[in-house]
C-alpha cells in the first residue's frame, strides 16, 4: 500500500476570527466547533489513510502550541520552524527537501474544517495513482453557493475521476461567481495537494528556481532543537513569497483537479463559522453561557461571562475575557479594520488573548492597576518555569491547588495549598510543579514596570 507523508501548514495568523483568534494564538489552535482544536482535527482526519509520517510547518512564536497540541493526541512528529512567513510554495519545498524522493506529500492547511472525513479519504485515495505517476493533484470543492472570498478552478478534459485544469480565477465578483456555480465547471480552490516529493521539487526548480535554490540553501545547516527543525534564517529571507498556485500550478502541464464533496470550509469569517454551527429553531447558534430572547439568525459566543441578547437579528456577538465584539453578519469581514487599527495603536488586543499559553502551562492576567498586576498561573505536571530574575518588580505567590517547588534566592522548598512566598526585586527564582496534577497559584506583581520583557533567564528547559 502506498505510504503518504502529511505536510500540515500551521503558520496562518487567523485574525479574521478576532477576538477569539489573535496573531499569537490563531484559529488553528482553537477548538471552534468540536472538542479538538483545528490542528488536532486536521491530524485525526488522516486516520483513514496510510500515513507513514507527518511534518508540521509553523512559525517560531507558535512552536510550543503545535508541540503541545500534537502531544495531547499522541501524534507529535517533526516540526519545521519558518523564521519568516514566505507563503505555501517555500514551506512545502522545505518539507519536500527533507523527505524521501518517492514520498507522496499530502499538503493540508491546519485551519480548515472537513465535515465528511469518509468522503475526504475516498477522494484522496482516488488521486494516489495519478500523483505516483508524476501529476500534481489539487482538490477542488464543489461550490454550493457563489462565494467571492474563494479562488476558483475551472476544470478541463476528464482524466479518470479527475480533470485537467483549465484555469485559475482569483476571487471573482458575485455575478461571475454565480455564473461559475450555475455552469458546474468550476470548483473552489481548497489549497489541498497530493504530489510526489521529487515531482514537486522538479516542478519548482523548473518554474520557480529562485524559491528552490533559496530553500536548498536554507537547509544546508539544519539545527535540531527539542522537537523542532530550525533552518538558516538569512538564507530563507532571500526566498520569494509565493503560493503553490502561482509558483507551479498556473504554469505546469502536469496538474489535475479532483472534485471533493466533503463539507469543506476554510472558516474564513464569523459568518462561515456560523454556517457550520448547530442552530436553534430561530436560526441562532450559541456557545457558552448565553441567553437569547426574541432574536434570530445570530451567532453569540462567550468564553466566560453571561451574555444576554434581546431583540437582535443577524448579529455576531463574541465575548472573550478582554474584548466584546459586535457586528452585523454582513459586515464581519471588516473585523480586519479593527485589528489593523489596534496594531497601529500598539494595543495588545490584536495579538494576545488575556489568557496566554506557555510551554509550561498558561497564565491569565485577571487584574491590572497602577504599579500592580494579578495573574492566575497554571503549571502542568512535571513542568518548570525558567530560573529568572526581574529588575523592576517583586512577586508574591499564593498556591491555590497542587504542590509547588520554589527556588527563592539560595533556598528551594515546597509549597502546598494556602501557602505563599515573597520574591523581592532582583532575587533569582524558579517555579516547578513536581506533582501529578496541575499546579494553580495566584501571582501578585508590584513595581514601576510590569512588562513581560523584564525577565532575565539563567536556565530554561525550552530554549528561550
Amino acid at each position: 500500500m502506498t505510504k503518504i507523508k502529511a505536510v500540515i501548514m500551521a503558520g496562518g495568523s487567523g485574525t479574521r476570527l478576532w477576538p477569539l483568534s489573535r496573531a499569537k494564538h490563531p484559529k488553528q489552535f482553537l477548538a471552534l466547533n468540536s472538542d479538538d482544536t483545528m490542528l488536532q482535527a486536521t491530524v485525526k482526519r488522516l486516520s483513514g489513510l496510510n500515513i507513514s509520517s507527518s511534518v508540521t510547518i509553523c512559525n517560531e512564536e507558535h512552536r510550543f502550541l503545535v508541540a503541545e497540541q500534537m502531544r495531547e493526541i499522541d501524534m507529535l512528529s517533526s516540526i519545521i520552524l519558518e523564521p519568516v512567513g514566505r507563503n505555501t510554495a517555500p514551506a512545502v519545498a522545505l518539507a519536500a527537501l527533507l523527505s524521501d524522493e518517492d514520498d507522496l506529500l499530502l499538503v493540508l492547511a491546519a485551519d480548515h474544517v472537513i465535515e465528511n472525513n469518509e468522503a475526504f479519504v475516498h477522494t484522496v485515495k482516488d488521486a494516489i495513482t495519478f500523483a505516483e505517476s508524476g501529476k500534481v493533484v489539487t482538490f477542488g470543492i464543489l461550490a454550493s453557493k457563489p462565494h467571492t472570498g474563494y479562488g476558483y478552478i475551472k476544470r478541463g478534459q476528464e482524466v479518470g475521476v479527475g480533470f485537467d485544469i483549465g484555469e485559475f480565477i482569483e476571487k471573482p465578483s458575485i455575478e461571475l461567481a454565480q455564473e461559475y456555480v450555475n455552469s458546474g465547471d468550476y470548483y473552489w480552490n481548497s489549497g489541498i495537494f497530493l504530489v510526489k516529493a521529487s515531482q514537486y521539487l522538479s516542478e519548482l526548480s523548473k518554474f520557480s528556481p529562485d524559491i528552490y535554490e533559496a530553500c536548498q540553501s536554507a537547509l544546508v545547516e539544519v539545527q535540531p532543537d527539542l522537537d523542532f527543525i530550525r533552518i538558516n534564517k538569512e538564507k530563507f529571507l532571500e526566498c520569494p513569497s509565493m503560493s503553490i498556485d502561482y509558483a507551479i500550478m498556473e504554469k505546469t502541464n502536469n496538474a489535475l483537479v479532483f472534485p471533493m464533496d466533503a463539507g469543506w470550509s476554510d472558516v474564513g469569517s464569523w459568518s462561515s463559522l456560523s454556517d457550520l454551527s448547530e442552530k436553534d429553531c430561530n436560526g441562532n447558534a450559541t456557545y457558552g453561557d448565553v441567553m437569547l430572547h426574541d432574536s434570530r439568525n445570530s451567532y453569540v459566543r462567550t468564553d466566560g461571562m453571561l451574555v444576554a441578547a434581546i431583540g437582535v437579528d443577524d448579529l455576531v456577538l463574541v465575548a472573550t475575557k478582554d474584548v466584546i465584539m459586535v457586528a452585523h453578519k454582513d459586515s464581519v469581514q471588516d473585523v480586519k479594520i479593527i485589528t489593523k487599527a489596534l496594531e497601529a495603536d500598539a494595543r495588545s488586543e490584536w495579538a494576545l488573548n488575556r489568557e496566554v499559553y506557555r510551554p509550561w502551562g498558561k497564565f491569565d492576567a485577571i487584574d491590572t492597576g497602577d504599579r500592580y498586576q494579578v495573574k492566575r498561573i497554571t503549571v502542568k505536571p512535571g513542568a518548570k518555569l525558567s530560573l529568572q530574575m526581574h529588575h523592576h518588580r517583586a512577586e508574591h505567590w499564593v498556591v491555590v491547588s497542587g504542590t509547588a517547588r520554589v527556588t527563592n534566592g539560595e533556598k528551594t522548598f515546597l509549597l502546598s495549598e494556602n501557602e505563599s512566598t515573597y520574591i523581592p526585586i532582583g532575587v533569582v527564582h524558579a517555579l516547578e510543579n513536581p506533582g501529578k496534577v496541575e499546579l494553580e497559584l495566584i501571582e501578585i506583581q508590584s513595581g514601576r514596570y510590569l512588562g513581560e520583557d523584564d525577565i532575565v533567564r539563567f536556565e530554561d528547559l525550552y530554549g528561550r
